[in-house]
């Protein structure tokens, strides 16, 4: 390597290095206080669970670790919002798993806790996936149950898609090794299976002090709705286990009989590594975003044998779009080219500008992966559509249009890997979050945002000045700059790829070495649901 791609990789590294701190953080749940509790009571901690139930020589992918993070400080955070979200494979079958993590709040429901269960659900869904629920959680949160409690997208959405899902079978299997309290003990018993703990798991409406307060009755939670009384004179669960890995094992041995369902029959062959290292994506990003790269060096770092079947490869070079495999699975890579680009000042700007000729190439070319059934894998590194008066009267609107109705009407499966910048429209034309990728990830190089720091803080501060302006007032230029840098601060924070994955706008930032088992686990998932709709890209003006 040359002392550029050193030091590329060195900062690459250090990235990876803060991003490992912040999983070790993040797998300490609740801390250790918390922890030995739930051990005193004879309880696996969530992530054992987790790791006791799924193969242990299968591949596995976490989902929304860093949901809620640096959130509700307030109420003294929600690590990983509370739940742990991880798909992998039980006796050989691909599935999700959701366990709550008592050592957080007594697995109690925040806002992103919802959202993350609903994220949950809505992989499992689209992909007919298999979904295992290991229920631990005292319920809403109480002190922000207006946050939580009855819109659309809150607690009661996934009681609903326990309705919806069982209606169109798909395996939801529950295990109550825990608290599971009033509304929360619905989404066990509308599973297809419910198994109960004895001891440490109870369910109930109503734990002992509500029904003393409303009324009267004197009673303890385990004999109001432990296991005994839910498994022989209830009949509300199914069996009751001894303890956390009897269950476990009984869930292990329900998915070792599960019979087949049709596939997708998404094109797959034997897998083959990269003739390029993987691990080589660490010196090929710039350590600064002024620099530019070859996404061809990136894609080949990606594919199976790096052979890469270019589509339009000279025209609108902006958008690199090709087929070629992932650990055997057919793929459509549309990705950025990160270009310089100069502005009326003279001044260089640099990203993967979307002009008009790139936007009708992808646009087409995703069009002809939705014929072939092949799955779509977004690579971006987007500052947006390109502006000026050029591109105004050549139809950049038009042209972007174009793309993203393609995009948005895809029937194959969508993945999209945020590698830089993912900026303004930019983002939403390649297959941003609200454009329903079955999976979702950033690299720790990732921003997101309307656009980048230094433009939004100037545009920012031009805003404020001229509203002093009309108050009569100014700003001296130490007062100025001044702002300027604490708006810019302000600004790049909400850049950074642990904010979104906070909100879960991302599924995870991960290592790019982790990129292809993230694609592959993902096109095994969405194979298990069969292609139903007639793909058809409405209007699209030429």
């Amino acid at each position: 390597m040359n002392l550029e791609q050193n030091i590329n990789e060195d900062s690459m590294k250090t990235l990876l290095s803060e991003l490992q701190f912040k999983l070790d953080k993040t797998y300490k749940g609740g801390g250790e206080k918390a922890a030995q509790k739930q051990k005193e009571k004879n309880k696996m901690l969530a992530r054992k669970r987790i790791d006791y139930l799924l193969d242990k020589d299968k591949p596995r992918i976490e989902i929304g670790a860093f949901v809620a993070d640096g959130m509700y400080v307030e109420h003294g955070g929600c690590c990983s919002g509370g739940v742990v979200v991880m798909i992998g494979y039980i006796a050989g079958v691909q599935c999700i798993v959701v366990a709550n993590d008592a050592t957080v709040k007594a697995g109690a429901w925040f806002p992103l806790t919802a959202k993350k269960n609903l994220r949950a659900q809505e992989i499992s869904i689209e992909n007919k996936l298999p979904i295992v629920y290991l229920v631990d959680s005292a319920g809403v949160y109480l002190p922000m149950q207006d946050e939580i409690f009855p819109d659309k997208e809150h607690f009661g959405r996934m009681f609903r898609n326990n309705a919806v899902m069982s209606a169109m079978g798909i395996i939801q299997i529950a295990a109550i090794m825990g608290s599971c309290v009033a509304g929360g003990a619905y989404l066990p018993i509308m599973s297809d299976e419910a198994m109960i703990v004895d001891k440490t798991g109870s369910i109930f409406l109503a734990g002992s002090y509500l029904v003393k307060a409303a009324i009267g009755e004197d009673i303890d939670n385990e004999t109001l709705g432990g296991a005994t009384t839910q498994c022989e004179i209830s009949g509300v669960t199914d069996n009751k286990y001894k303890d956390d890995e009897s269950a476990l094992d009984y869930i292990r041995s329900i998915f070792s009989k599960l019979g087949a369902n049709p596939k997708a029959g998404f094109n797959r062959v034997e897998s083959k590594l990269p003739v390029n290292d993987v691990n080589d994506v660490y010196h090929i990003i710039p350590n600064t975003r002024d620099k530019q790269y070859d996404m061809h060096q990136i894609i080949n770092c990606l594919l199976d044998n790096s052979e890469f079947d270019e589509y339009k490869e000279k025209y609108g070079q902006s958008i690199i779009c090709g087929i070629g495999r992932i650990d055997g699975w057919a793929v459509g890579i549309v990705a950025n080219q990160r270009t310089v680009v100069k502005n009326k000042k003279g001044e260089m700007q640099f990203g993967g500008v979307i002009y008009s000729d790139s936007a009708d190439k992808a646009a087409r070319f995703i069009m002809n992966c939705n014929q072939r059934k092949i799955p779509l894998v977004f690579l971006q590194d987007v500052t947006g559509f390109m502006v000026g008066s050029k591109s105004e009267h050549g139809g950049i609107i038009k042209d972007g249009a174009k793309l993203v109705s393609a995009m948005s009407n895809a029937v194959v499966p969508k993945f999209t890997i945020i590698i830089g910048n993912s900026y303004g429209a930019g983002n939403y034309a390649m297959c941003g979050k609200a454009y329903d990728p079955r999976l979702i990830v950033g690299w720790p190089t990732a921003r997101i945002a309307v656009m980048g720091g230094a433009q939004a803080a100037k545009t920012l501060l031009q805003i404020t000045t001229s509203t002093l302006k009309a108050k009569g007032e100014t700003l001296s230029p130490e007062k100025e700059a001044e702002l300027l840098e604490k708006i810019t601060a302000t600004y790049n924070k909400q850049l950074s790829p642990y904010y979104a994955a906070a909100r879960l706008w991302v599924d995870a930032i991960i290592d790019p070495a982790d990129t292809r088992t993230w694609i592959s686990m993902g096109i095994e998932a969405a194979n298990h649901a069969p292609i139903e709709k007639r793909y058809n890209v409405g209007v699209i003006q030429t």
